[in-house]
């Protein structure tokens, strides 16, 4: 399940976790938003945040199943 921390830019302790099976989020006009890809309304803003207010968006989602992904050459 998609999951982002939003990271407050000044007040520290106001971070805010957000998850939704059907979540993205979007970076567009000094806005942060996240979206529901629900099937009946497509792209309907769930939340949208100033992004001068934001200090970072991180995604923190728990790995899925599958192969590891390995960091190296071949």
């Amino acid at each position: 399940m998609p999951a982002y921390l939003v990271v407050h830019a000044e007040r520290r302790g106001d971070d805010r976790l957000i998850e939704d099976d059907n979540l993205t989020v979007e970076f567009v006009d000094g806005w942060v938003l996240f979206k529901d890809r629900d099937l009946i309304h497509p792209n309907r803003v769930a939340i949208a945040f100033p992004a001068a207010h934001i200090d970072r968006v991180e995604r923190v989602d728990e790995p899925q199943d599958g192969p590891a992904l390995e960091k190296g050459g071949t």
